[in-house]
């Protein structure tokens, strides 16, 4: 590798929005993401996520008919 052409790489901390923090190397400081391994419906196998306004019995409802 070239010198001085590189970032230094220095201990970060990774925060997901469900409190989770994680420690690992980068070159920022800090990094925040909404969702994380601990979190995710696909390693927990639950759906923490709220469809509050309805969206998916709309579609349903829209391509039921259409299948008749």
């Amino acid at each position: 590798m070239k010198q001085g052409i590189h970032p230094e790489m220095k201990k970060a901390t990774i925060a997901c929005a469900c409190g989770n923090r994680i420690e690992t190397l980068s070159t920022k400081d800090e990094i925040h993401v909404e969702i994380c391994s601990v979190c995710h419906p696909f390693y927990t196998g639950k759906q923490r996520l709220v469809d509050t306004a309805g969206r998916v019995e709309r579609f349903k409802r829209k391509y039921e008919t259409a299948d008749s």
